[in-house]
Parts: C-alpha cells; structure tokens; sequence
C-alpha cells in the first residue's frame, strides 16, 4: 500500500525503510508537519502516517478523506492530537502503535531525575570550562526517597519498578486502581492528594484527556512537598506551565525535568538554533538551573523504533488485507480511561 510518511526525521526513515523490507509497502516521506495546510499533499495516498505533532483536526481530516485517504497510522501511542469523533463520521480508520518500548520512556524518566538530582548538566559544562569546583553540584540519595507515580499503564509501571529498585518508596495513583502485580512488588495506592503531599518526587504517566488536562495546577504544586522535583515524559498538556514557572519563582517546586512541553508543536523536531524563539513561557523555563528540557527523545532507542516500525506497517498490512486490527482507535476510547 502506499502511505504518504508526515513529520520525518532520518531515524524514522532508517527504521521504516529496515522493517518495510519484510513488508513491502510504498513509503514515501515527507518532513512537513500534516495539518489542514498541507493536508493536500496526501491527495492520492490510501494512508498517511504521523507523529505527535501533526495535527489531525475535523478540518485536516475532512481533506484527507476528500483526497482519497482512508488509513491514518499513528507511529505513537498518544492520540489527542486526532479527532476520533470526526474520524469515525468520515469512516476513517485510525490505527496507532499502543506498546513499543516501555523501558525506553521509563527510563528516560530516571535519566532526568538522576541528572537534576547529581546536578550532571551544570557539572558538564564547568568541567569543560576546566571549572572543577563541586560548590553548588550536592544532590541527594534516592535510596529512602518517596516517589509518587501518577499513571500505571505500561510505562508507568515500569518506571515504578525501576525506583523500588532504588531502594524508594513508591506512592501511585491511577483513575483504573493500581495494577495488584505492583501492590505486591510493594507499591503503595494513594488518591492524588495524598501523593502529591507526601512525594520527594512526582512523575507523570498518565495520557492527555479532558480529565488529565492541567493536571498539575497551581493548587496541585501547592499541595506538593515544598522544594519537591516534577517530572514529565508524558504530554505537556498535563501541566499547567504558567503555575509550573510560579512555583519554580517561589522555591516550591525544587526541581523540573521535562521531554515534552504543551507548546511543543512549534518547536520540538526542528533546529531553531539560528532564530529566535519567541515563546515567553518556554524561554522562561530555560533561564532556571534546576530545570532539565529535553526535545520529546524520551522514545527514542533502536528499540522502540523498530518496534514502532514494525507495528506501524503490520497495522497497514491489516487494513489492507481486511483484517481487524487490534490496534484500531476510535472515539470509544474518549471515555475517561486510565493510562
């Protein structure tokens, strides 16, 4: 089948190109991001594939479906970024690959903790200014730190496992109850309020819905642990950035590692390196030494892609032979849900 490939980086091309010989679709590739303004070069494709930025409103869809698109191939778990409602009006299957690497986004998550924690940004760039002083670089132990987990699909669950393994204590909450596999490994269920007061450090793994939009407000970061760290590997949608950068001012929120930001659209996957970026909020964030910004790369290992590949094109393969896909979405999965 041919399927028209939006958003393309040169790892996405590697690890289509590698599965696709098991698969032999017609992949073409494309670095524009699909929105209602270039949703016209699909015109002829079957299928479209796209990313977490690519922006498929009832408009965008509409002229989809008008072009002769039928397929819409999510390369990601997320699918906020689709109106499954107008989807499903214009008969519009939407697939997405729900498990690539849970590892991956999980441990990403630890990787920021531990750098914001050991102080290992700052410490890289004074060693390199040949600046061996350590003022200003103490962290602190995990071992006996309390985390809350709020979120335990896939990822969070691993991300769980991983801080017991630290020796932490471990708080998680999820609107479908905790999994009772991670009550025995010794994980401990709280209402979000009580997580919220009682974590050294909070880590979202929860989608984005009408229910977790903003989760993290300002009444939320009060009711946090003064001086606590926040991380979020999940969608920037889930904070309220505003509040974040207050708390921040005000020494409440100690700590911020974020790999996804609710603005993100207009910057992540691009070098801006040469202009000026004129989002206020964000460059904001960036002027703070207790904050740790990556571009949305918590997913990116050779694992997760070729497995993103691979489920991508069986989903293609699926439809295009009439088979019921699993992997199918559609705007049932509106209803609130857990992670």
């Amino acid at each position: 089948m041919r399927m028209l490939v939006f958003s393309t980086q040169s790892y996405d091309r590697v690890a289509l190109d590698r599965a696709n010989a098991g698969f032999g679709h017609a992949l073409e590739y494309l670095e524009t991001r699909l929105d209602r303004h270039t949703a016209t070069l699909a015109r002829g494709a079957p299928a479209v594939c796209v990313f977490v930025n690519d922006v498929l409103d009832a408009e965008t869809l509409a002229l989809l479906y008008e072009g002769g698109t039928r397929l819409i191939a999510l390369r990601c778990a997320g699918y906020n970024q689709v109106d499954l409602r107008a989807a499903d009006a214009l008969e519009l299957t939407v697939v997405r690959v729900p498990a690539y690497s849970p590892h991956a986004v999980a441990e990403h998550a630890v990787a920021l903790i531990l750098c914001l924690d050991r102080k290992l940004h700052r410490a890289y760039n004074r060693v390199r200014e040949n600046n061996f002083r350590l003022d200003g670089l103490e962290g602190f132990d995990l071992f006996g730190k309390t985390i809350g987990v709020i979120g335990t699909g896939r990822i969070g669950s691993v991300f769980a496992r991983i801080m017991l393994g630290f020796g932490c204590r471990v708080l998680a909450c999820d609107a479908a109850g905790v999994d009772a596999s991670l009550l025995q490994a010794g994980v401990e269920a709280r209402a979000l309020s009580p997580l919220l007061a009682d974590s050294d450090i909070v880590s979202l793994h929860c989608p984005l819905t009408p229910d977790t939009y903003h989760l993290i407000d300002e009444s939320a970061l009060s009711a946090m642990r003064p001086g606590a760290m926040l991380i979020n590997t999940s969608r920037g949608g889930l904070l309220d950035t505003a509040a974040v950068v207050r708390a921040l001012k005000q020494g409440q929120l100690g700590a911020l590692g974020l790999d996804v930001y609710e603005q993100e659209g207009d910057l992540f996957f691009e070098d801006l390196s040469d202009r000026i970026v004129p989002d206020d909020v964000f460059q904001r964030l960036l002027t703070f030494p207790n904050v740790l910004i990556t571009g949305h790369q918590a997913f990116l290992t050779r694992e997760a892609l070729t497995a993103i590949a691979v489920t991508t094109l069986q989903n293609v393969r699926d439809f295009e032979a009439g088979v019921a896909c699993a992997n199918r979405i559609t705007s049932a999965l509106l209803q609130p849900a857990a992670s």
